[in-house]
């Protein structure tokens, strides 16, 4: 099943201490350039997230994004520094005498440090980010399938259409060659000569030569059987795809160097048409 390489995958998770959310977006690409932005507490991460991203993207151009969303009051875990607020105390009341004035609590809370934060549990949170981080790499999986199979159909109608075009151009070769030999015959009636029988078809013979596409046409449909075949592997087939249609190219272009026929011509630019459509499209295959 063909994999296109650009998709878009998002996913989130609620945790005590704020929202998880993961944004994954493919793109075509040559080789596997993977890019991955993470919050500064989560650097530590970020190998083993791009050994994850790698087992399970090939191919493409992959922009990997982790936020943290902390809600107001959420997971804060806020104490207070008894050390700090016992000393704190203490000075007022040594200050009392002298400055009667009472100290409120919010004054107190102003204090640097008096109020703590409960560190978070990062070895707890990092699996919660790579278990998140399959999770979205499995939607990410089915979104890029899912383009792939709209490639898949559109590139089995076009190499269905080029196996069209060269049925033709196979059906229509005696036709053609039987319109030469009443083109000469005709010219010749015209000169008012008599043609040597033997050296007519010596030169029929020799047009024939020159007109022959069979090898061209069989190795387009050796490509065509071929191409098939690679439509239905699992593996990434886009570079072997690739190649192939330059073997494609590479017999059109010589069937039309070939053509002495208006309709075998018209065949040629149309199978070409056809790959150039088919290479465009490979352009999103892994």
């Amino acid at each position: 099943m063909l994999v296109s390489m650009t998709g878009f995958a998002r996913a989130e998770r609620a945790l005590p201490e704020g929202r998880l959310i993961w944004e994954l977006r493919t793109v075509n690409h040559r080789y596997l350039e993977t890019t991955v932005r993470l919050p500064d507490e989560w650097r530590m991460l970020e190998p083993l997230v791009r050994e994850t991203l790698a087992e399970r993207v090939r191919r493409g151009k992959l922009e990997a994004q982790l936020r943290f969303v902390r809600e107001a009051g959420q997971g804060q875990n806020l104490t207070l520094n008894a050390p700090l607020v016992a000393s704190l105390g203490a000075l007022c009341r040594q200050l009392a005498a002298d400055f009667p004035a009472p100290v409120s609590g919010l004054e107190a809370l102003r204090w640097p440090g008096v109020v703590q934060e409960t560190p978070l549990d990062m070895e707890r949170l990092g699996q919660e980010v790579l278990s998140l981080l399959q999770e979205t790499l499995t939607m990410l999986d089915a979104a890029r399938r899912r383009e792939g199979e709209r490639l898949l159909i559109g590139l089995r109608e076009r190499a269905e259409a080029i196996g069209g075009w060269v049925a033709q151009v196979r059906a229509r070769l005696p036709v053609v060659l039987a319109a030469v030999r009443e083109k000469w015959l005709a010219r010749i009636a015209e000169l008012g000569v008599e043609a040597d029988p033997g050296r007519l078809e010596q030169e029929l013979l020799f047009a024939a030569q020159r007109m022959d596409v069979a090898e061209e046409l069989d190795r387009l449909d050796s490509h065509l059987a071929e191409w098939a075949a690679t439509l239905g592997r699992n593996d990434p087939v886009g570079r072997r795809l690739d190649f192939l249609l330059q073997e494609f190219n590479r017999e059109a272009n010589t069937l039309g160097s070939k053509s002495q026929d208006a309709e075998l011509t018209r065949a040629a630019v149309e199978i070409k048409v056809l790959i150039e459509q088919m290479r465009e499209q490979i352009q999103n295959v892994e």
